[in-house]
């Protein structure tokens, strides 16, 4: 075959999966429950039949693995279109405790529950992006905060925190590469979605990220992406721990892979590597002295599974 008629056909198969590319986004959910990638939301929402104001449910299941200290998070999600322009779920966070003997106890509960709720201000056009606002609240928090206020007062506690959020999403079919961009503003009261615990202040993050659709193998499209959620400087109750009073709390980011099918797509598979925290500071142990916080999450494994009925 000629060589430039086979790079005409390949270009072409890229072109057909960026064109996709809204609608994968759009069909399947993140950890939380929302549509989107694997951490963050998009400006898309669970895909209906034209015509129809309820869609289908969309179910979702990850996990997380980081044992090591914070221990395996499983979350099972369910989520409600309404007419391509809203969206509403349900998630349960279930939690198993990490092997520290030392920091684990700040995370032995078994998990919160997560509701969510998106609508679509604006639709992607061709040279706009499309435009959402969304929220999400957490009950039953009582990862981090909640255990260092009954350690600290001998009475424990539950948070209630969530986010509110604007996220723009547009996907470029234009060469070299097509991709599809997600940029979003959110203020929050939560550490690391509700996992590191509570925030001392609700204060606004940028979340964002890119993936880059490719056509694969058995009508496939493979999204490779990568993904960033700004963190709040600190956790309530962590600094009373810490010498100097004060977390080093980085940005957490994500490099994940999602499959699904090119048309009419139903179902997703995602796998990643998340970068969430490691030293985060420095605490005294009685018997050890002056002892490194280090959760040891810096790289930890995450899969997910969404399917669309």
């Amino acid at each position: 075959m000629n060589f430039f008629l086979l790079l005409k056909l390949l270009f072409c198969m890229v072109l057909l999966a960026a064109v996709s590319a809204g609608r994968l986004a759009a069909q399947h959910l993140t950890l939380e429950g929302q549509t989107g990638g694997f951490l963050t939301p998009t400006a898309y929402v669970v895909y209906g039949e034209k015509g129809k104001f309820f869609s289908h449910p969309a179910v979702g299941y990850h996990f997380v693995g980081a044992n090591a200290v914070i221990g395996d998070l499983h979350t099972f999600s369910i989520e409600e279109g309404f007419a391509n322009r809203a969206e509403a779920g349900y998630t349960r966070s279930v939690h198993f405790t990490g092997n520290s003997a030392l920091f684990s106890s700040l995370w032995n509960y078994s998990g919160m529950n997560i509701f969510n709720g998106k609508v679509v201000a604006m639709k992607e056009r061709v040279w706009m992006p499309g435009v959402a606002v969304g929220g999400v609240i957490r009950t039953g928090d009582q990862f981090v905060s909640g255990a260092l206020n009954k350690r600290l007062t001998g009475t424990p506690k539950t948070y209630t925190n969530g986010d509110v959020y604007l996220v723009a999403t547009k996907s470029y079919i234009k060469p070299p590469l097509p991709l599809l961009v997600n940029f979003g503003w959110k203020a929050t009261n939560a550490e690391i979605l509700g996992i590191g615990g509570q925030a001392t202040r609700f204060g606004g993050e940028l979340f964002g990220g890119v993936s880059f659709p490719l056509p694969g193998p058995w009508k496939t499209v493979i999204l490779p992406s990568v993904g960033f959620i700004q963190e709040p400087s600190q956790v309530k109750n962590l600094g009373a721990i810490l010498v100097g009073g004060k977390a080093h709390l980085p940005m957490t980011l994500d490099y994940a892979v999602r499959v699904t099918q090119r048309k009419n797509p139903h179902f997703s598979f995602d796998i990643g590597v998340g970068q969430i925290a490691g030293n985060i500071g420095t605490t005294y142990v009685s018997g050890l002295g002056l002892v490194p916080v280090n959760l040891q999450a810096r790289s930890v494994v995450g899969l997910g599974f969404n399917y669309r009925y």
